[in-house]
């Protein structure tokens, strides 16, 4: 706006040196011509808009002049108007020049307020008088009040309405202790169907294939049992539960044989595969980029074929869970040399004929 009333000011100071050398009979013959102009636009234009440079100019212009002489100029605008505007330019200018005033509470500090959305986010049982109270403790003086309008400006419902335990929220907090297996088939390229059997831990996903057959009988799933004790005994693992679903091939034996070895058996829901979901999103990982791009001859070819994909799973495929880490390979330092960077060498190494892709640096 300065910016612009500043040129205003500039070309009307030049359009008055252009008045300067005319003589009155030019300069009223121009003002009767501008007059009538300003009367046919009138006619034409129903509510003109100004701009606030407009006003300034106008409120500047014509403050000089008296009441009566304003109340015959054909002015777009009412005399009142302009007197109007030149009051509000001097409130401008006074409010510029004084310090305003802040009313009410200062505004809360913008750490404060995303702090209290992460306790609110990850404590869905905190209502605004816990949060308060964790604040406190943490030293940050604020009111309970404040913390209650921060969680309602969120649209963050009260604790009732929030504390809510999901599937995938329990299997998290109890991954420590937690195992999961389950049956899944393929077929041969023969029709032959042949059952898997695998285990998975929720911490470390760490996959264990303990065996293939086109027979489950519950003898081989109690041996498969046995197997599972020992892995899990040389593993040192502090697993106290395993979940599994309600399929036949789960004999009354293979739950005793783990009864009696301190794991307690967890059966998943009716209709409730979220009960048993990462089991359930390993075997279709494992279709998708296994079994969907190999042909199975036999038995033996599925066993080599699984023991395969699972030294690739536990030590070299990035898993989002672990941060992209592998179940048993930790990630490497970062590279932080810029010329190492700018000259990458990276050698790729195949399983399966090609189906399964390791790269690493070169030596």
């Amino acid at each position: 706006m300065l910016l612009r009333l500043a040129y205003l000011a500039v070309t009307n100071t030049f359009a008055l040196l252009r008045l300067l050398p005319m003589s009155d009979r030019d300069k009223d013959i121009e003002i009767l011509t501008l007059r009538h102009q300003l009367l046919v636009l009138q006619r034409q234009v129903g509510k003109p808009a100004f701009t606030d440079t407009d006003r300034a100019l106008l409120a500047s212009l014509l403050h000089h002049l008296p009441m009566a002489q304003l109340r015959h100029l054909p002015l777009l605008v009412r005399p009142d108007t302009i007197l109007r505007w030149h009051r509000d330019l001097l409130k401008r200018r006074h409010a510029a020049t004084c310090v305003p005033r802040r009313r009410g509470r200062p505004p809360t500090v913008r750490s404060i307020r995303t702090l209290v959305l992460r306790l609110a986010r990850e404590n869905s049982s905190w209502g605004y008088r816990r949060i308060h109270g964790e604040l406190a403790a943490l030293g940050i003086k604020v009111a309970a009040s404040t913390v209650w309008e921060i969680l309602k400006e969120h649209g963050i419902p009260p604790a009732p309405e929030r504390e809510s335990t999901t599937w995938a929220a329990f299997l998290r907090n109890q991954a420590d202790a937690l195992v999961a297996c389950d049956f899944f088939e393929t077929r041969t390229l023969t029709g032959a169907r042949l059952y898997a059997f695998a285990v998975i831990e929720h911490a470390t996903r760490r996959i264990r294939i303990l065996g293939a057959t086109a027979h489950p009988t519950a003898d081989w799933v109690v041996q498969l049992g046995r197997n599972l004790l020992m892995d899990l005994e040389d593993a040192s693992s502090r697993t106290r539960f395993l979940i599994r679903d309600r399929d036949s091939k789960f004999t009354a034996a293979f739950d005793a044989l783990l009864a009696d070895a301190g794991l307690e058996v967890v059966t998943s829901g009716v209709r409730m595969p979220r009960m048993n979901s990462i089991m359930e999103r390993w075997i279709q990982t494992c279709r998708r980029e296994l079994l969907d791009h190999t042909l199975i001859w036999n038995q033996s070819h599925l066993l080599h074929a699984l023991r395969e994909f699972e030294a690739f799973y536990n030590g070299h495929r990035p898993h989002r869970a672990l941060r992209q880490a592998a179940p048993l390979r930790p990630l490497p330092e970062p590279i932080s040399v810029p010329a190492q960077l700018r000259h990458l060498e990276v050698h790729r190494q195949d399983r399966l004929g090609g189906n399964l892709h390791e790269y690493q640096h070169a030596a």
